[in-house]
């Protein structure tokens, strides 16, 4: 057995980058061939997970004195909260299961696993995303300050739905490149708190800068247009996603995944 310095060591020492990649591969084949009930409860609950950190974000921000970049910085930092619920409580979410395109890039998936996974994943999130709007608005939350969060959450789905395709997507790539690089950072880490810190940066990161995270749109947007007494334009709302979810598979699937399957795992594993 290992004595008590060995296991101070271990828990200490990362995991190595290829010992990522293939912890990665393992584990985008067990998400694949998932069953079919189990997929979508967890894809529900991760838009469920992400929802409440757009929230936490959206009351953070309301009525903050302290500038722009603080305010953002503040903003990103409680945005964080969802990820953790995901990767911590475990959870389904569409754009971090972008990093499945390793084990599919290996040959140990097919297409059509790949992309069953994506589908019911991407369509559970989105159920989890709008009940949790549901939610929140029964609970009388966009009234939180004597109605100032409903502003807020009324002027991001406003900037959202203004935003032309083009830039959208590149918001959605350069997104989805720092939450999976967050994963990837995740499933270096032998401890919760370990995995907690691997988290908050690059997530921090995206929501500060101002990049685009299709499943937290699946939420903020239709809780805005809520507040703003618009109802539920779906045209507009589709409008923001399309571009924002094929930025989010070129920024996870082709930027962090297929490079980390080029470095670490074609031709066979590396150390």
């Amino acid at each position: 057995m290992p004595d008590d310095t060995q296991t101070e060591k271990y828990i200490l020492d990362a995991y190595s980058p290829a010992q990522i990649a293939a912890r990665m591969e393992s584990g985008g084949i067990a998400k694949a061939k998932m069953p079919l009930l189990k997929t979508v409860t967890l894809a529900v609950l991760a838009g469920a997970f992400i929802s409440f950190g757009a929230m936490f974000y959206t009351l953070v921000i309301t009525g903050s004195g302290m500038g722009f970049g603080p305010t953002r910085l503040l903003g990103g930092l409680a945005f964080s909260l969802g990820l953790v619920l995901v990767l911590i409580g475990g959870a389904e979410l569409f754009t971090g299961n972008n990093l499945i395109v390793m084990a599919w890039a290996e040959r140990k998936i097919t297409s059509a696993e790949l992309l069953r996974n994506w589908v019911l994943v991407y369509a559970g999130n989105f159920v989890g995303a709008l009940g949790t709007v549901a939610l929140f608005y029964l609970a009388g939350g966009l009234d939180l300050n004597g109605g100032a969060l409903g502003e807020t959450a009324a002027g991001i789905a406003r900037a959202k739905i203004a935003l032309d395709p083009v830039p959208a997507f590149f918001r959605g790539v350069l997104c989805n490149v720092l939450v999976c690089l967050a994963v990837w950072l995740c499933f270096a880490a032998h401890t919760v708190t370990g995995k907690i810190l691997a988290i908050v940066f690059p997530i921090t990161a995206f929501v500060a800068l101002g990049f685009e995270h299709s499943v937290a749109n699946m939420y903020l947007i239709p809780l805005g247009m809520i507040a703003a007494g618009e109802g539920l334009n779906l045209a507009a709302l589709f409008a923001n996603l399309v571009p924002v979810t094929l930025g989010n598979i070129v920024g996870g699937s082709g930027l962090v995944a297929l490079t980390y399957w080029l470095v670490y795992l074609r031709g066979g594993p590396s150390e």
